[in-house]
């Protein structure tokens, strides 16, 4: 035998100890196609979640007195204006023809006659803010012709489904998303929940007008947004990923890694999402429980969600959540 051949005879025979070695490793860990999951201590919230538009909660039209030609404008789009203020000038019909035939004489005809017939001002009846203005001097209009139009505040208005518009109420805090800025996430509270339904391709819900606590400069009449109603919320609630919460009937239960080795413990679940579910008995903040490898795989993919108006994670990794 040469020596070449020698040692291809030593390593194959290697190879297969290695082989047999692995294979009877892996066969004698009744863990080792498994992961242990530490139990998290955080906050998960329950909540209902909806689209909603921004739109003004008083729209109010300022419409002129009598029919003639605006002289002037004298506020702005987006301009703060108080109850009493001045928005515009503008001259009846009857005052408009006689000046346009004073101007054609000129001189002290034109200035006898404005300082006879005084113009007609537009007066603001509430605080608001001007949030149309497309009407210039010069234009001749009507009494059904809106000059400008004021509005008290922004308001979001969601669109609630039929099965979720019992569980909201009145004074619910909110957190609201712009679709157009994600990075921007307000908080707010339930003001008004409307009794007549809607129906929106084929879906009946309900018109809730919710109050931001503090609008944005960003906030235009007519954005999309999103809101989530929180029902209820819990601090320092023992939170396990709901994919390592097994289910035998109504019993719920998990496997915890007891003396190296799979060991059932039957558990009850408070609030819980789509992600993370609240154990309230059953397990305490030190076990570890074991999850398969297809568990760990979901929840993986799981925490990699980026959408920016998903739950965030609190301070233990565990983000918070909501049940349907």
């Amino acid at each position: 035998m040469n020596k070449k051949k020698f040692i291809l005879i030593i390593l194959s025979a290697l190879i297969v100890a290695v082989a047999i070695f692995l294979s009877f490793k892996k066969k004698s860990s009744p863990l080792s196609s498994m992961t242990l999951v530490s139990v998290s201590i955080g906050r998960i919230e329950s909540y209902v979640t909806a689209t909603a538009t921004v739109q003004p909660q008083n729209r109010l039209e300022i419409n002129p007195p009598v029919a003639g030609r605006i002289e002037k404008i004298l506020v702005k789009e987006g301009e703060e204006v108080k109850s009493g203020d001045v928005l515009a000038l503008m001259s009846s019909t009857d005052r408009a023809a006689l000046l346009d035939a004073a101007r054609l004489q000129g001189g002290d005809t034109l200035k006898r006659w404005e300082d006879v017939y005084n113009v007609t001002p537009l007066l603001a009846p509430i605080d608001g803010e001007v949030i149309v203005q497309k009407i210039k001097p010069g234009k001749n209009v009507t009494t059904s012709d809106a000059v400008l139009v004021l509005s008290n505040r922004l308001i979001l208005q969601a669109q609630v489904d039929e099965t979720d518009i019992g569980k909201v109420k009145l004074e619910q805090a909110v957190i609201i998303g712009l679709d157009a800025y994600p990075q921007i996430e307000v908080s707010g509270k339930v003001d008004h929940i409307y009794y007549e339904s809607t129906v929106v391709s084929n879906v009946t819900t309900y018109y809730v007008d919710i109050v931001p606590n503090e609008v944005p400069d960003v906030f235009r009449s007519g954005m999309s947004a999103s809101v989530k109603i929180i029902r209820e919320s819990i601090d320092n609630a023992l939170l396990l990923p709901r994919d390592v919460v097994k289910q035998d009937g109504d019993q719920n239960y998990v496997l915890v890694n007891q003396g190296g080795a799979p060991f059932r413990r039957d558990v009850q679940i408070g609030l819980s999402d789509d992600v993370y579910a609240q154990i309230t008995n059953g397990i305490s903040a030190q076990d570890r429980v074991i999850a398969t490898a297809d568990d760990f795989d979901s929840t993986a993919q799981t925490k990699e969600t980026t959408n920016p108006f998903l739950p965030t994670p609190p301070k233990g990794g565990v983000p918070s959540g909501g049940r349907p």
